[in-house]
């Protein structure tokens, strides 16, 4: 019996139906079957994973994200953020090799990331051909009720986020802290935000919703309040998980595992610390990102004394598997269980590129053990209210 794999439905989707038809009646079974094996390698970055078991959303392997596109020098980030015309050429490379996942936030370069990822995805692609999530919660501004996930800052956030986009519809938006963890911002009661974020999605503005960074608690309680209401539930978990950062496999892992929510986790490559951009320590930077005011954030990030040497034997494994060290990070990471699409920041196209092909790379099991051996655990991040 012929089976159908996400690589044949890619190629079946990119025809319409009488070429379709034409290709089916044209093919014998072992031509069919060997299009199939070719196209399954011909696309890693393409989709492959479906977004958790409680979704029927289909992803790329990779989401790229876009904290540092925007308008230069607006924004925390802004001191390595690209325009526009920079971010282009990185959309179109993703594109061209099948990335179909775009992640996003209110905060990045305050709004101005929003305007850019909404316009490239507008001009480069049919709206039908890629999944765009944005993030709410963090504030805007020194307005009283310009952040948090009161009621009032979810419906005029997600009006404000839509403009911005240029788009009807945001297809994963994603709490970018529980209502709790927001820096600033006073504790709105769970039910009230709960309630606000089923009338967005029954109102048509989202689609599918994501959290971010919290307890598995807090989690667990969101979602069993949400059922308990009859409202929408989280269908993803955007975390804090890497090599060096792992006490998310404690808790949180394998609570979404359990109940088939999708992982997609950030900062894959623990802020360049992966990809040997500290060049062994914190005072060796050797990027615009490792050199200028965001370093102070990496180092709060990474305290434990593993960082360095978890990071050296990165490289130690690329050089053996003849993988850049960014693309063992990433292809350990894909290796984890429960892992949907981790999420990849990129200032250059060669980047991009290299990690989308990290995404069909294997590492042996003899090389993932030695990457993780040095771990020690850390103090959970949100306890110090860092993450």
């Amino acid at each position: 019996m012929l089976e159908f794999n996400d690589a044949t439905i890619r190629f079946y989707d990119s025809r319409d139906a009488t070429e379709m038809m034409r290709f089916m009646a044209g093919c014998s079974l072992d031509e069919t079957l060997r299009f199939e094996l070719e196209a399954a390698n011909s696309s890693p970055g393409g989709p492959q994973g479906q977004l958790g078991a409680k979704s029927g959303l289909r992803v790329s392997r990779l989401c790229l994200g876009t904290m540092n596109f925007g308008e230069p020098g607006r924004g925390h980030q802004g001191d390595w953020t690209l325009g526009i015309d920079d971010a282009r050429a990185i959309f179109k490379a993703a594109i061209e090799a099948g990335l179909c996942y775009f992640d996003c936030a209110d905060v990045y370069g305050i709004g101005a990331s929003e305007k850019v990822v909404g316009a490239l995805l507008k001009e480069l692609l049919p709206r039908h051909d890629y999944v765009l999530a944005t993030k709410v919660a963090m504030p805007m501004g020194r307005g009283a009720n310009s952040g948090g996930l009161s009621r009032k800052h979810i419906m005029e956030g997600v009006d404000a986020s839509l403009k911005r986009l240029g788009h009807d519809t945001i297809d994963h938006l994603v709490i970018h802290r529980h209502p709790h963890g927001i820096p600033g911002q006073v504790e709105t009661p769970i039910e009230e935000t709960l309630e606000a974020l089923h009338d967005v999605v029954k109102a048509g503005k989202a689609l599918y919703l994501g959290a971010s960074s919290m307890f598995a608690w807090q989690f667990a309680e969101l979602q069993l309040t949400a059922r308990l209401h009859g409202w929408t539930e989280f269908v993803s978990m955007q975390n804090h998980y890497n090599l060096v950062y792992r006490e998310e496999e404690r808790e949180m892992n394998p609570y979404c595992l359990r109940t088939g929510v999708a992982l997609t986790p950030w900062s894959p490559l623990a802020r360049g610390i992966l990809t040997g951009a500290y060049q062994g320590g914190f005072a060796g930077g050797s990027t615009n990102r490792s050199q200028g005011q965001d370093r102070g954030r990496t180092e709060s990030l990474y305290r434990g004394e593993h960082v360095f040497d978890v990071a050296a034997r990165v490289v130690e494994v690329g050089q053996r598997a003849g993988l850049q060290p960014a693309q063992v990070a990433v292809a350990w990471l894909l290796a984890q269980p429960g892992v949907t699409a981790p999420i990849v920041g990129v200032s250059r196209v060669e980047q991009i590129e290299a990690l989308i092909q990290a995404a069909g790379a294997q590492l042996a099991p003899e090389d993932i053990a030695y990457l993780e051996a040095p771990y020690r655990p850390v103090d959970n991040l949100l306890s110090l209210g860092h993450s």
